[in-house]
């Protein structure tokens, strides 16, 4: 299969707000294996380990903290992620409920931003 996959409504690349882009990049390669890689103009990007979604860091922007939209990020092991998570500079919003069939939880980065973390049972 080729990565990336093509197809009409597929999110494909996100711009994530850093207050330090180096602080955030080694965040999001640390704790879920992103690609860090520098553009031709010196900027930062990444690749998710699938190699289905990119995306750049951008400084000057508000962090998205707020519960009108969550992006989810898929972990294989939910107490391992939320341990490196806090870890490495980022805050537990919404810890996982150990009795839920589906486990969800939330997290700030260092940048403040939120994201949900999501593992299959």
């Amino acid at each position: 299969m080729e990565h990336p996959t093509y197809g009409n409504g597929k999110i494909c690349y996100l711009e994530i707000p850093a207050k330090d882009v180096k602080t955030s990049a080694a965040f999001y390669e640390k704790i879920f294996g992103w690609k860090i890689r520098t553009r031709g103009d010196g900027s930062n990007a990444f690749d998710d380990v699938v190699e289905e979604v990119s995306g750049t860091f951008v400084t000057g922007r508000e962090p998205h903290n707020d519960k009108s939209l969550t992006v989810y990020l898929m972990v294989f092991d939910m107490r391992a992620t939320l341990k490196l998570i806090t870890e490495n500079g980022g805050k537990i919003v919404e810890d996982m409920d150990d009795q839920a069939r589906e486990k969800t939880a939330k997290f700030s980065d260092p940048a403040g931003n939120i994201f949900g973390l999501y593992q299959e049972s």
